[in-house]
């Protein structure tokens, strides 16, 4: 086992790391963003409060949830030991070079940041509510389950939330412009044949999927008029 660990404690390793849980986040965020999505239909938040109460009450999800708790951990740990370790071995001249990658590229630890204060935030107004303190229920035909919908209309009717929302779904959106394109090149998947489609589908997925998030506050919002 002392390759794996001196791998795993290597930069390379690290980087590797960081690829896989970025992959398994960015997945995780197609689904969660599926689920959410269903807010946009005009029935009182039924099919949401559905997909939501079965998504809290699978098994397989909440063990899921647990790795996902543990890969967002083990991603910033390892992002913040990956930025450290190449800020001290970059040497002083490469700085006049650094501009010829974009800004967003440069400042994956700032986006990065405001990602995970947003992340805290977002637990306080639904993971908490929902998992531990408990919400008020809503009967649908025979069955009773949690009303996350109007937990959400309640947030959202608050402007300021809805700002934060939005401005955190721009560093995402950022930070996913990087972050996708550089965890298929960790794994040497960088190729001039396919790189370009790689770079087509990361821009899709790194402005669609941030932009549908924004839109769900912007939407419960303006419903409230």
């Amino acid at each position: 086992m002392n390759w794996f660990t001196q791998t795993l404690n290597s930069t390379l390793g690290k980087k590797y790391v960081m690829g896989i849980t970025g992959l398994f986040l960015m997945l995780f965020l197609v689904v969660h963003c599926g689920i959410n999505a269903l807010v946009f239909f005009p029935d009182d938040g039924e099919l949401f409060n559905r997909a939501a109460h079965f998504m809290a009450t699978n098994f397989f999800i909440r063990m899921g949830e647990v790795v996902l708790f543990l890969g967002i951990i083990w991603h910033v740990i390892q992002s913040a030991i990956v930025t450290r370790t190449n800020a001290k071995a970059r040497p002083q001249g490469y700085a006049k070079f650094a501009n010829s990658s974009p800004w967003y590229s440069r400042s994956m630890g700032l986006l990065g940041t405001l990602i995970l204060i947003f992340l805290v935030i977002h637990l306080a107004h639904f993971w908490v509510k929902s998992r531990i303190t408990g919400l008020e229920e809503v009967n649908y035909g025979s069955e009773k389950m949690e009303d996350l919908y109007i937990k959400m209309v309640e947030t959202f009717s608050n402007l300021w939330v809805v700002i934060v929302y939005v401005v955190a779904m721009i560093s995402l959106s950022y930070h996913l412009m990087h972050g996708f394109q550089s965890a298929f090149q960790t794994f040497g998947i960088n190729h001039k044949k396919y790189t370009p489609l790689i770079q087509m589908i990361g821009m899709i997925y790194s402005i669609v999927l941030p932009l549908l998030f924004a839109a769900m506050p912007i939407v419960i919002y303006l419903r409230g008029y």
